[in-house]
């Protein structure tokens, strides 16, 4: 049982407190800056906590967590303030069930990336639309009632999508964020408006460039932690393209080009003799004599985001390059 929370069940629906109500088969949007997205309640852990809250607080949840929890296989993958969901049911303990619709998953769903989320972390409807969308480009920022005010969300991250509620003032944004009436403001210059144009190699390794370092987080898709498929997601989602969620979901999703033709920004591909697609890295310098290559990925074993000469172990598991 969820605590902390503020729910009933009310004639199959739940409300979270007076005025939000979730229906299955019905659209959602996540209300919190990161929420994640589980296997199913049964399987969150006491080190969780952080992580299911009404306020969720990513860096507390990673920082309490040790190397083995960090890669619990748990965690499906995580969803950013805004993001829309599909809601297919509704328990009065207080968890919903949904698809993630803009986490693309033809293997699982032909909506989406499905799992649960604690219900209290969703807002009903579909969000504001509008004709020209934000994206934060800041690493990580909050969201605060007035040009410096108190923080209502922190821990916004790189990637989420915004819709802006007016010109800026005097350097501060207003925009509508999920489940609060009135605007909210974070500093101008972290909001940009999303690309409408297809972005060039150099464009992407600069968003993922930035995550370096990033601690390795099974399922991760934000700038707290991440894994591998999800800094592919998350560095051209910031871009304005959308792909799918998992390694072997974005192969099928990109062109594949041959060995020894790959350029930086390009993908490559790795899984062992007769197994599926495990693991993907982003190119970052044209291949050399003697099968030089490089790539910045997240990397599993050393438990961070990193760029690095491809070692003898995982070229020999290297399967392809694809181009997006």
């Amino acid at each position: 049982m969820l605590t902390g929370g503020n729910f009933h069940r009310v004639a199959g629906t739940i409300e979270l407190g007076v005025d939000v109500e979730l229906q299955p088969g019905r659209e959602a949007v996540v209300r919190v800056a990161v929420a994640t997205l589980w296997t199913a309640p049964e399987a969150v852990r006491p080190v969780d906590g952080p992580a299911l809250a009404a306020r969720t607080d990513i860096a507390a949840w990673i920082s309490g967590m040790d190397t083995d929890q960090q890669v619990g296989d748990c965690v499906l993958s995580q969803l950013l303030l805004g993001e829309r969901v599909l809601v297919t049911d509704v328990r009065p303990d207080g968890w919903a069930q949904v698809v993630a619709v803009e986490q693309p998953a033809p293997g699982l769903h032909p909506r989406g990336y499905p799992g649960w989320l604690p219900a209290e972390q969703l807002a009903p409807g579909a969000g504001p639309a509008d004709a020209e969308p934000l994206v934060v480009d800041a690493t990580v920022t909050a969201l605060r009632t007035a040009p410096g005010g108190a923080e209502v969300v922190p821990g916004v991250v790189l990637g989420t999508r915004l819709a802006p509620a007016g010109p800026a003032v005097d350097g501060w944004r207003p925009v509508h964020a999920p489940g609060h009436a009135d605007p909210l403001w974070l500093p101008a210059a972290h909001a940009v408006p999303v690309p409408t144009t297809p972005p060039s190699a150099g464009e992407v390794l600069a968003v993922a460039q930035r995550l370096v370092d990033v601690v390795y987080i099974w399922g991760g898709v934000s700038a707290y932690g991440i894994d591998c498929s999800g800094l592919v997601h998350l560095a051209w989602r910031r871009l304005g393209v959308l792909l799918p969620r998992d390694a072997d979901d974005q192969a099928a999703a990109t062109t594949p080009v041959p060995l020894g033709t790959e350029r930086p920004g390009d993908l490559y591909f790795f899984a062992r003799p007769g197994r599926k697609i495990h693991h993907i890295g982003i190119v970052t310098a044209d291949p050399r004599p003697g099968d030089d290559r490089r790539m910045l990925h997240a990397c599993y074993l050393q438990r961070r985001v990193l760029e690095e000469r491809l070692p003898a172990e995982r070229t020999a598991t290297l399967v392809g390059a694809h181009r997006v």
